[in-house]
């Protein structure tokens, strides 16, 4: 099978990572690759680990839309751009479309025209995405804070969560801001959108498909990092089984999951950083259970998992092109 697939805001860090992954997909053939400020550029000139790598250029044409030529489009413009190009643009109806934005992840905004977005978390959606046609890829933030909580509310043990979780600086995209710069990012970090980051949506709503009668709330206080990539996360709440009926229940639930390993051992960044993993590990002291829980953001938290929900929705095994291994050192 040769999928030919279409990036649209190609130049930005998931286009980026998109593309590093995809030129390695055994399954995969670029067809192009749009971004208008850049249409004609090299790849490699604003990507430049990407030297050697390809010699494809960003374009600005999108004829290919209309006439069904790709096999699936991958949307990775700025959160609210992603409606916006679907209603000024025509989409032939064969072509799948993965949007990383948060355009189309609540269920109240996952239609648009014909095509019904599906939330595309495979380990809680794994079945729905292999028939679908169109997914909304989760949040960053949102996957890690939900791979640490979602066996819980399979078992009903929910109850009101505190969890903070820091980010690397790419998880602020590459528009420059005062907050990305390195000046303030060295020695630095803060605490931003207190208890009002935009993936609480998102995050409620899976917790509540697993355990429906919960009313126990996430409050997420979020911290921008002195790293470039990946996030860590904390989930504190009142738990009063022990940690090895808790392990047994967390290893169940993924065991079947690829990507997630659920660890007895101190996890970190590292062993996350540049893959499409997920590691968790679970702490008690008394009735208090802390679940830890670490990916990539730029990967596991968004372009790795769309070529992990792409595979799905074609029938590839869900980790082609996708086994990479951690910077550790």
């Amino acid at each position: 099978m040769s999928i030919k697939v279409g990036i649209i805001g190609a130049a930005g860090y998931t286009g980026g990572e998109l593309i590093r992954l995809l030129l390695q997909h055994p399954d995969v053939n670029i067809s192009f690759l749009h971004s208008r400020s850049n249409a004609g550029k090299m790849v490699h000139s604003i990507h430049q680990d990407l030297v050697g790598e390809t010699d494809l250029r960003f374009t600005d044409d999108s004829s290919q839309l209309k006439t069904g030529a790709i096999d699936v489009l991958f949307l990775c413009l700025g959160h609210g751009e992603s409606r916006k190009f679907l209603e000024e643009n025509k989409i032939a109806d064969p072509i799948k479309i993965i949007d990383l934005a948060n355009d189309f992840r609540l269920t109240a905004h996952s239609v648009i025209g014909n095509r019904q977005f599906v939330y595309g978390l495979p380990e809680l959606n794994r079945e729905k995405i292999k028939t679908a046609a169109n997914i909304a890829n989760p949040g960053c933030f949102a996957t890690a804070v939900q791979l640490g909580l979602l066996p819980l509310a399979k078992a009903g043990l929910l109850t009101d969560v505190y969890t903070t979780g820091i980010t690397g600086s790419t998880g602020a995209g590459q528009s420059l801001a005062a907050t990305s710069h390195f000046s303030w990012r060295a020695n630095n970090i803060q605490a931003y959108k207190i208890l009002t980051h935009q993936h609480l949506g998102e995050i409620g709503e899976s917790l509540q498909q697993l355990q429906p009668t919960t009313d126990a709330s996430v409050y997420f206080v979020p911290w921008r990092g002195d790293f470039t990539r990946g996030i860590f996360v904390s989930s504190t709440l009142h738990c009063e089984n022990s940690l090895e009926e808790l392990y047994q229940l967390f290893e169940e639930f993924y065991k079947d999951h690829p990507f997630t390993t659920v660890s007895r051992e101190a996890i970190f960044l590292k062993q996350v950083v540049n893959t499409n993993k997920a590691v968790i590990l679970l702490e008690k002291a008394g009735e208090k259970l802390v679940v830890h829980s670490a990916i990539d953001n730029l990967v596991k938290g968004a372009s790795g998992q769309a070529v992990q929900n792409m595979n799905l929705i074609f029938g590839l095994a869900e980790t082609a092109g996708l086994k990479l291994k951690a910077n550790y050192f």
